[in-house]
């Protein structure tokens, strides 16, 4: 899980905490996230910290989640997430699938359902209800194939979604993004966000490497902008099944 970044597009509205440690219905986002994925079976969490992580070990130990929660600190968490990527994936020697997240969503825990339950190792959470724009990330196929995950988006598709921004891979997988992670650092590209890395492993795969589990529907949100936490507080909370975390 990458929780390493700064947040400014929040401008004040996170008071200087890490995103993660956000609270919506009186729980901490990271709060959240340690049931849903205790709750799903996984057997550890590693989080990539960096802004204000301090914060984050205070609330680990305030959870008594140490047998749960291990932490890796990215200390150049000012630049793209790809380093973030990096950093966590150099931590890990997965023997199984394993899942990939951002920090900083408000979800409904059916969304870890789906992708730690049957069906490819390698596959995206696709939502195809959402707002065009330049922000959302964009997972797009073209006769049941890949051909783009981007913002910006110019190719033809007959079916896109937004991504959510959690992922489950296989163990073979993670070698190749870690490879291609540090190709990208070694090149100098360290302020390139970790959605190229996952391109250009996405578009090089061949088919039936990679699937997607379809979650329209289900209430979520990633946590940016202002708006984004009251659409959270007003929309998404409220819609949560058992609260999304208890």
């Amino acid at each position: 899980m990458l929780a390493a970044g700064i947040g400014d597009r929040l401008g004040g509205s996170a008071d200087g905490r890490p995103k993660v440690l956000m609270h919506f219905g009186g729980e901490s986002l990271l709060a959240r996230h340690i049931a849903i994925l205790r709750d799903a079976g996984l057997g550890r969490l590693t989080m990539v910290t960096g802004h204000n992580r301090e914060m984050i070990e205070d609330e680990i130990d305030r959870l008594d989640a140490r047998d749960f929660v291990r932490t890796v600190f990215n200390s150049d968490f000012r630049e793209g997430s790809v380093v973030s990527m990096h950093v966590g994936l150099a931590a890990l020697d997965p023997v199984g699938p394993f899942l990939f997240m951002d920090g900083d969503v408000l979800y409904d825990r059916r969304m870890i359902e789906r992708l730690v339950g049957a069906g490819r190792e390698n596959r995206f959470l696709l939502d195809r209800e959402f707002l065009p724009g330049d922000e959302p990330v964009k997972l797009c196929l073209r006769a049941g194939r890949f051909v783009e995950f981007r913002k910006k988006v110019e190719v033809e598709y007959d079916l896109w979604g937004e991504s959510v921004g959690f992922f489950r891979f296989s163990p073979d997988m993670a070698r190749i993004l870690r490879m291609r992670a540090e190709a990208y650092l070694a090149e100098g590209r360290r302020l390139e966000p970790y959605e190229e890395v996952i391109r250009d492993a996405l578009l090089a795969a061949g088919d039936g490497v990679f699937g997607y589990e379809d979650v329209t529907g289900l209430p979520w949100v990633e946590i940016d902008f202002p708006g984004d936490i009251r659409r959270a507080e007003t929309e998404i909370l409220p819609l949560l099944r058992d609260g999304g975390a208890a």
